[in-house]
């Protein structure tokens, strides 16, 4: 047997399946019994639900960008900021001779104008500064960086006060609107360059306040104490310094260029200096140019101690426990600074009125 010759390979049977037979396409089909419908399965309803839910909301917050709520419009404004015209400009009525029924008009006529003027300043900062405050943590919630408010509703805003700051200005006593006017300047100079330059940027926001009080005096006809004006200016540079600090610890200094020129140890020398010619501006204030009765020398010694202890209680917020972001939060929210301040306003007001009750 040669087995090198190669065998035929077997042959493979593959069964091939018969056809099928051609339909009888006459025959009319058998009814199919009905099976009972199944519910969906509550995956697939709750995602359907879900689906729909996130497109709505998406067209919801688009329409809002579009079109800005009132509530929108009005946190452009800062409302809560206002307090500090209602803090500043009536300081006119602590001359007790400009007391009166018309006094009081022509201080809320004031603090209008400059809660108009400071509106658009807001309004105008937000609008230069979009895009640097969608890089901060808590800035990036306002209006316009958030994109509740957009750029042309915002323009049409600014108009609007800019109006209504000219009408305020038309209608009240002639020429005695240029304090207002000059915050207007210095605040729009502010807003287009000179933040960006350390210790100005300070120095014109505290300017802001002395301004404030000029306008209160100018209109209210008081005479305007010179110890009183360094005294506002003095406390207005703490708590703009305070609020760099703040900010360069919970941002660091890419946020607001003018950081750059600042550190915590310069910033940390620089409050205490100020906070320091606060307290002794006050207390010469109070010695030389306060209103006060013969009387009252005991009420006054009793205030001084409660103005160092706000000054205190301010810069162990700012140094010890890291705030001062808000200045109007710290001044208005802690119960020291409220308990404090109350007892300080009773005390002044004694040593106000007592002339009065002696006459």
């Amino acid at each position: 047997m040669d087995i090198t010759r190669s065998s035929p390979a077997p042959v493979r049977v593959v069964a091939v399946p018969p056809e099928p037979e051609p339909a009888d396409l006459t025959a009319l089909p058998e009814p199919a019994t009905a099976e009972p419908l199944q519910p969906l399965p509550t995956v697939a309803v709750t995602a359907v639900t879900a689906t729909t839910t996130t497109s709505v909301t998406a067209t919801d917050v688009r329409g809002r960008r579009r079109r800005p709520r009132l509530r929108d419009l009005l946190a452009l404004l800062r409302p809560g900021q206002w307090v500090k015209n209602l803090a500043v400009v009536p300081l006119a009525l602590l001359d007790a001779h400009a007391w009166g029924a018309a006094a009081f008009l022509r201080t809320g006529w004031a603090v209008l104008g400059f809660t108009l003027a400071s509106a658009l300043v807001y309004v105008v900062n937000d609008l230069a500064d979009r895009e640097r405050d969608r890089l901060h943590p808590v800035k990036r919630h306002r209006p316009i960086a958030s994109g509740q408010v957009s750029t042309a509703a915002a323009g049409v805003l600014t108009g609007l006060l800019a109006l209504s700051l000219t009408g305020w200005a038309v209608a009240g006593p002639a020429w005695q609107w240029w304090p207002t006017a000059l915050y207007l300047a210095l605040s729009l100079a502010y807003s287009q360059g000179l933040k960006h330059v350390p210790l100005v940027d300070a120095f014109i926001v505290a300017t802001g306040f002395v301004l404030r009080l000029v306008q209160g005096a100018l209109l209210v006809g008081a005479p305007m104490s010179e110890w009183l004006a360094l005294c506002v200016f003095s406390l207005c540079l703490m708590l703009a310094l305070g609020k760099r600090r703040h900010e360069m610890t919970a941002a660091g200094r890419a946020h607001r260029p003018a950081l750059r020129g600042y550190t915590l140890a310069f910033l940390d020398h620089l409050v205490v200096l100020v906070a320091v010619l606060t307290a002794v501006s006050y207390v010469l204030y109070l010695r030389d140019d306060a209103a006060l009765a013969a009387g009252a020398s005991l009420v006054t010694l009793l205030s001084a101690p409660c103005a160092v202890f706000g000054l205190a209680r301010y810069l162990q917020l700012l140094l010890v426990e890291e705030g001062g972001g808000n200045p109007v939060h710290v001044l208005f929210r802690d119960r020291a600074t409220l308990v404090n301040a109350a007892l300080w306003a009773v005390l002044v007001a004694l040593a106000l009125l007592l002339p009065h009750a002696s006459a």
